[in-house]
């Protein structure tokens, strides 16, 4: 569900982000660049340049922002198109200007690299081959068709041909480099963003069920009192009415109704209340709750427990947090997905820390992936034997970076391995032979302050509604 509606932010959307007023701005800054450029380059070093067909490419882009400025409102956003066309636009009159001032003799022409960047962070990946494409058919043309810069009294300055030489690989190369690297760099921190949006939506999602669980518990409290009155008044009609039946029978059908009230209201009110009480519980409960949701998916789930060297005895009780609750019950989602049979999770404590280790009986992590696990929206190409077990998986990625994030948020440490060898054959790996994520936390981090006897928790907080 939240991959759905975040998948309608896709890649290709990302240019509709950009606001037109950002690149009109972006743009009078580069026009007052090259006025400033050309105007000291004639007067300060006479040079003789071709002011007419400079000042008519720089007049080109004032006139367009002017139009964008006074036709388009100022929210409006570009489509990818558009976004296009303008940093082709902007691409080709730097060349232009650049042809006329002396091509890959002029120190700007690095300058090239400025709209390549751009497409590069904003644009698809079409229409950033097709810039980075023109950007360097532009920059070799330039090494040989350009007018020269001439000096007032006619010389021709230029570099030697093998700095021209260099500065068209280092251009080119700079071209393909800084657009990789743009790219990938946008890519990566749109999907961790769209992945934190995740989490939150997901975090979000579990605080309204456990708030509605508790409102719905305290409605069920307030109105059974109302509830008994009604019923208690309502019997003694009917007793009273032996006389009157049509009375007697519309007092029934009250205490009738009272009764299904109070039925649908018990109910719902088994949800839970959202009181102090229920803000800890033992921890193998919270595991419980974690993975009911999974527990008739065709796989068994094992929950064992025990105490660690040095521990005490009795079971720790915990925070029963959303995040907990959320983050443990992704994780054994993934486990029941990739399980064939069995899934285990394993609870230990001792005095300093609480471990839960989820353990399932399939294949484990791909071995070149473990490093990555837990980063946002990852994804692997799908074998067709992985499409026939579980047509309805759509990747790892997603999933187990909100339960990392959730947990990690609580104070836990996460760690990704496998049981055994994935390369072994079946006959040499054992029972539990798959993927394991152990959880870690500290005591002190969900363990609660253990109140002294006869000390009481508080008042319960009030709904909000």
């Amino acid at each position: 569900m939240i991959q759905s509606e975040l998948g309608v932010i896709g890649v290709d959307q990302r240019s509709n982000w950009i606001r037109l007023r950002t690149m009109i701005l972006l743009r009078w800054v580069a026009i007052v660049g090259q006025v400033t450029a050309i105007t000291v380059a004639q007067r300060m070093y006479d040079l003789q340049l071709e002011l007419g067909l400079c000042y008519l490419a720089v007049g080109v882009s004032i006139v367009g922002n002017l139009i964008a400025i006074f036709v388009f409102p100022e929210n409006k956003r570009l489509s990818e198109t558009e976004n296009f066309l303008m940093v082709m636009f902007d691409l080709l009159q730097l060349c232009f200007l650049l042809y006329l001032t002396g091509g890959l003799h002029n120190p700007f022409s690095l300058l090239v690299l400025g709209p390549v960047t751009v497409s590069a962070s904003v644009l698809t990946l079409r229409s950033t081959l097709i810039l980075g494409s023109t950007a360097l058919i532009m920059v070799t043309l330039m090494v040989n068709f350009h007018l020269p810069l001439r000096t007032e009294e006619g010389f021709i300055l230029r570099i030697p041909d093998i700095f021209v030489f260099g500065q068209w690989i280092a251009i080119c190369i700079a071209l393909l480099f800084i657009s990789v690297y743009s790219r990938r760099i946008t890519r990566e921190m749109h999907s961790m963003s769209e992945a934190l949006a995740a989490t939150q939506m997901a975090l979000a999602r579990a605080q309204k069920l456990n708030d509605l669980g508790g409102v719905v518990a305290a409605a069920a409290h307030e109105l059974g009192t109302p509830l008994a009155t009604i019923k208690l008044t309502s019997s003694e009609l009917v007793d009273e009415l032996d006389d009157m039946p049509e009375l007697r029978e519309d007092a029934q059908l009250i205490r009738e109704q009272a009764d299904r009230c109070r039925d649908i209201l018990r109910s719902m009110g088994r949800a839970g209340k959202d009181d102090l009480h229920m803000r800890q519980a033992p921890l193998i409960e919270v595991i419980r709750e974690a993975a009911e949701p999974h527990q008739d998916r065709g796989k068994e789930i094992l929950i064992e427990d025990g105490p660690g060297p040095g521990a005490f005895n009795a079971q720790p009780q915990i925070l029963r947090r959303p995040e907990i609750i959320h983050g443990l019950r992704n994780l054994i989602q993934n486990a029941v997905d990739f399980a064939s049979t069995s899934v285990w999770v394993e609870a230990l404590w001792t005095e300093d820390m609480i471990s839960i280790r989820i353990v399932d009986d399939g294949r484990g992590f791909p071995p070149h992936l473990i490093g990555r696990i837990g980063d946002p929206l990852m994804r692997r190409r799908r074998s067709e034997s992985d499409k026939k077990t579980r047509p309805e998986y759509e990747g790892m990625g997603l999933g187990l970076f909100i339960a990392k994030t959730l947990l990690e948020r609580t104070g836990a440490e996460l760690s990704f391995a496998n049981a055994s060898d994935p390369y072994q054959t079946e006959n040499n790996q054992g029972e539990r032979k798959g993927a394991i994520v152990e959880v870690v936390w500290s005591t002190a981090m969900i363990v609660p302050v253990q109140l002294e006897p006869g000390e009481l928790l508080g008042e319960n907080q009030r709904f909000e509604v």
